[in-house]
């Protein structure tokens, strides 16, 4: 909730490597775009690999396939790890950790601190071996040359996909983190495990349908028309919410449409609208540990924070994450008290952009700050620490993302939040044991399911 009208975006770069919002957005210059699909890949990350060598060069090599995954398109069959046979090429321990704490976040050196006999970090060897298909690429070449910031960065006008592939504020990146390539149509079943620091675990279940029109890999998307995504989800557990249903509408502009929700309740059988929906309500069935704005890190407006560029880091980060979204891992070996199973966890040396946002006068949240971990590969964010507004490290969170064939994209699977205060943590979008896992880009849904008659059709 805004309190007072004092919350403003700094109006200069703060440094050199620290980036804020100004009040100019130019594009890039032809030259500068020119630079995509040969030293970046089209979608803006380095093509090379480190001077070490110990991240390799971006290859793309595969598209729309994942070696050793016999996918049937829309079959919604589970993944299968194509680096199944790798072993861990380090293993960080707390014993160990001074070693390697240059390229690890604050949150996960505080894990080894809290946890220093059962948390460790299993490194893999980086690939970087998938791409996306040309329209993306065509898109973002687009946007280079032609995207800006609106509204102070409440909005952007040009194509919904990677709006900056060259980007220069905090705000463009959060945006690339809005609006990356992801799939179209998403079809799935998911659930959320609440696991208190004694391993007693509280269950929910929720059944998905989401539309992004921003994704569509066969209409052209533009900002004009207003709403990027949509949103129909109904709760399957705890059977107390069983039959809830609720619509959510996605804007490329939050200053002028802003986000807009309904909630069908099967008790009174009447839909209401969800003034101010998002931000730090609690997410339900979570204990506290997961707002609702932390799905994927963050997502909604942006307007409570100014956003700050920190520069690029080589972090240890979640990716290619196939392992702990396998249909052969049960619940109960992934979900471990304090934290998930730290064998079922795969972390390569990533590059990765650092966003810190910082909770502006007058503006209430949880978090008074928070600081976001978005992969350059994939402008999805695979980390986050939060701070409470004390300034004290409060929370860590990763999403395990992988390379899912029927998008030709990166699909966000298990994410998890763990309060390092309380030792309770929330796993949520997972569908290891779902009948299904998610069926992406089969485009059978279409804007009239996403509407409160329609969540009010559900119902009855």
């Amino acid at each position: 909730m805004k309190i007072t009208r004092t919350g403003v975006m700094l109006a200069a770069a703060m440094s050199v490597n620290v980036l804020a919002i100004g009040p100019a957005f130019a594009q890039v210059s032809g030259a500068e775009a020119a630079k995509l699909g040969k030293e970046l890949t089209c979608v803006g990350a380095e093509q090379a690999g480190n001077a070490a060598g110990t991240i390799p060069p971006y290859t793309g090599k595969y598209l729309g396939e994942v070696p050793g995954w016999n996918h049937v398109k829309f079959s919604g069959d589970q993944p299968v790890d194509p680096y199944a046979a790798e072993k861990p090429i380090v293993v960080i321990t707390a014993q160990n950790m001074a070693q390697y704490e240059d390229k690890l976040t604050e949150g996960q050196k505080a894990l080894f601190k809290r946890y220093p006999t059962t948390y460790k970090m299993n490194i893999y060897p980086g690939h970087r071996d998938f791409r996306y298909p040309d329209y993306v690429c065509r898109r973002a070449m687009s946007n280079a040359l032609n995207a800006k910031l609106v509204n102070d960065g409440m909005g952007i006008e040009g194509l919904g996909q990677v709006p900056f592939p060259i980007p220069k504020s905090g705000m463009e990146v959060l945006w690339n983190h809005q609006l990356p390539a992801r799939a179209w149509t998403e079809e799935k079943t998911s659930d959320l495990a609440s696991v208190l620091p004694n391993g007693s675990i509280g269950w929910g279940r929720a059944y998905a349908r989401g539309l992004s029109q921003a994704n569509s890999p066969i209409v052209e998307p533009k900002t004009e028309d207003k709403i990027q995504a949509m949103g129909n989800n109904t709760t399957l557990k705890p059977a107390r919410d069983n039959g809830v249903i609720s619509i959510s509408h996605e804007p490329y502009d939050f200053q002028t449409n802003p986000r807009q929700a309904w909630s069908y309740s099967p008790s009174t059988r009447r839909v209401r609208l969800l003034p101010g929906y998002g931000y730090d309500q609690p997410m339900i069935g979570t204990n506290g540990t997961m707002t609702v704005d932390e799905d994927r890190l963050f997502n909604g407006s942006p307007e409570r924070y100014t956003w700050k560029l920190l520069g690029k880091r080589e972090i240890y980060s979640p990716a290619n994450a196939y392992k702990p979204n396998a249909g052969t891992v049960k619940y109960a070996d992934m979900l471990t008290p304090n934290h998930p199973n730290p064998d079922l966890m795969r972390y390569e040396l990533r590059r990765v952009w650092v966003v810190e946002a910082d909770l502006k006068e007058g503006y209430r949240h949880l978090y008074g700050k928070r600081v976001l971990f978005i992969d350059e590969d994939t402008w999805n964010a695979v980390m986050a620490d939060n701070y409470d507004a004390r300034g004290q490290l409060w929370k860590h969170a990763m999403v395990n993302y992988y390379y899912h064939p029927d998008m030709s994209g990166w699909q966000a699977g298990s994410q998890f939040f763990m309060d390092l205060n309380s030792g309770q943590y929330t796993g949520y979008g997972m569908t290891n044991e779902a009948k299904k896992g998610p069926i992406l880009n089969e485009g059978k849904f279409t804007p009239d399911q996403y509407t409160a008659d329609a969540a009010r059709a559900m119902g009855r």
